[in-house]
């Protein structure tokens, strides 16, 4: 319970300094109280002007949110993705997951002219769940085996990867507009994304959640499992299908962020212990908060310029990957 404590905490502090920094600071006092004034029956008077207020429900929110949603989305199935191929290098990036958004997202913003087409997102989704879908298909009749299934997703990545720069060869008048999406961005975020990905991040929370105690008996290999009454094939069917529409929900509406997925649930493990009934929704709290203090600091960097939020955690999360390949002495698979 004092892991969750911890991890409930840093997100609450997350939230605050993503609502309160920014080009037009707010007092963080003021921000507290107004964002505690909104629970029910509670009654804080936050001293805010009408234009703060306004500030932080109508723009600082919505990007809050939706950033810990998106965050949250990326480290679970991160730590999802690890538990099912008991490898703790992996995430949805070599499943073909960014990849397919990459080429959904780079096709209709080629094809419907700019960035700004409602289409992109959607697009986005599909084309991250049909890049999963298809290595799952070519890891399944490759053969059994998680090594097979994870050298599918790097053939199918690779596939799509090259479709994607024929695709930008074609149109290169567009590339600079697919590029700012590829690198990742909350500057559009709006209550009304938030609301569109909702359903899906809540049926994938819940199913990832509720198989960590089968990804624990997975960690001991599949002929125990089996002795054990546990269908591996099944359960990673449904684990990855779950993590792969929490991953393309995220990339749908934030572009393709690196390293969140890799760097949340190593680090989880290293507090809590190798169990995913602890590590799954521990990812979750503190992919969060990660991503939403990664935001704000994309924000307030450069300001009142606003650098990618990819690059941010491309920055601090390289070095941390690196360490992760030192300290991690054998990898399972």
């Amino acid at each position: 319970m004092r892991l969750y404590g911890i991890a409930v905490a840093f997100l609450a502090v997350a939230v605050l300094v993503g609502a309160s920094a920014g080009a037009a600071d707010l007092d963080p006092l003021g921000t507290a109280a107004a964002l505690l004034d909104r629970l029910p029956f509670v009654h804080l008077p936050s001293g805010m002007s009408a234009l703060d207020r306004g500030v932080l429900f109508q723009i600082r929110l919505p990007r809050v949110v939706l950033g810990a949603l998106v965050g949250g989305a990326l480290s679970l199935a991160g730590a999802g993705y690890q538990g099912v191929f008991r490898n703790p290098l992996v995430d949805s990036s070599l499943l073909g997951s960014s990849a397919g958004a990459g080429l959904g997202a780079t096709v209709a913003i080629v094809a419907l002219g700019g960035a700004a087409s409602p289409a992109v997102p959607g697009a986005a989704f599909a084309g991250s769940l049909a890049g999963v879908a298809l290595a799952y298909l070519a890891g399944v009749t490759g053969g059994p085996g998680t090594s097979t299934l994870l050298l599918a997703g790097l053939a199918v990545s690779l596939f799509l990867s090259a479709v994607q720069t024929y695709v930008l060869q074609r149109s290169s008048q567009d590339i600079q507009q697919v590029y700012s999406w590829l690198l990742g961005s909350l500057s559009a975020a709006t209550w009304h994304q938030t609301v569109q990905i909702l359903p899906y991040l809540a049926v994938a929370f819940a199913v990832v959640l509720l198989h960590g105690r089968h990804l624990d008996v997975l960690s001991v290999g599949d002929e125990e499992s089996r002795a054990l009454g546990l269908r591996p094939a099944a359960v990673r069917l449904v684990v990855v299908a779950a993590c792969a529409l929490a991953a393309a929900s995220a990339v749908a509406v934030s572009g393709l962020i690196g390293f969140v997925g890799i760097v949340v649930p190593h680090a989880v493990r290293r507090l809590a212990g190798t169990s995913y009934r602890l590590v799954l929704p521990l990812s979750l709290l503190f992919g969060a908060g990660a991503l939403v203090l990664a935001d704000a600091a994309a924000r307030t960097a450069v300001a009142p310029a606003e650098l990618p939020i990819g690059v941010v955690t491309a920055l601090v999360g390289s070095p941390a990957f690196v360490l992760i390949l030192r300290t991690t002495r054998a990898v399972r698979t």
